[in-house]
């Protein structure tokens, strides 16, 4: 099944796919820190394209924090990654700071990761099972119900 994507995106063969390997994601975190979506390969993955500018993407931080606190640290726990995206690093620095969001956020500067994602709005949700697989997109703000019955559809993989 091919993603919905805004007009002008590329063709159906170039896009991304429920069913199939996810993007790579490689590049530098908020806080300087490298980041390699392969090597969180094994565990299911939460991938949240996000701004500080965004209000529904400022109001999932706090879900955000108590699943992974509720989900704990263990192997078999979710990861959660953020990709900023149409923000300034700065601002994007300060918000973390100011909620003390523990996840990596990579720095898009490009866009290059939001155009193979093909992300449409923000805040734009993907879900990969512990193979690497897109399973689920949330398009807009989580809830936690939202939140529980996509993680569902990765857990088990």
């Amino acid at each position: 099944m091919l993603v919905a994507a805004a007009c002008g995106s590329p063709e159906p063969s170039q896009g991304i796919r429920y069913g199939s390997p996810a993007p790579a994601i490689v590049g530098t975190t908020l806080d300087g820190g490298s980041f390699d979506l392969a090597l969180l390969r094994g565990r299911p993955v939460v991938v949240n394209f996000w701004g500080p500018s965004c209000i529904p993407c400022r109001d999932e931080f706090p879900l955000f924090q108590e699943e992974l606190t509720t989900a704990g640290g263990g192997p078999d726990a979710f990861a959660l990654v953020g990709v900023l995206n149409l923000d300034d690093p700065e601002s994007a620095r300060a918000f973390i700071t100011e909620l003390g969001a523990t996840w990596p956020t990579v720095i898009d500067p490009d866009r290059s990761v939001a155009k193979a994602y093909r992300v449409a709005a923000r805040p734009q949700t993907y879900f990969i099972d512990r193979a690497g697989i897109l399973r689920s997109i949330q398009v807009g703000g989580l809830t936690k119900e939202d939140f529980r019955a996509q993680l569902a559809k990765i857990s088990g993989s």
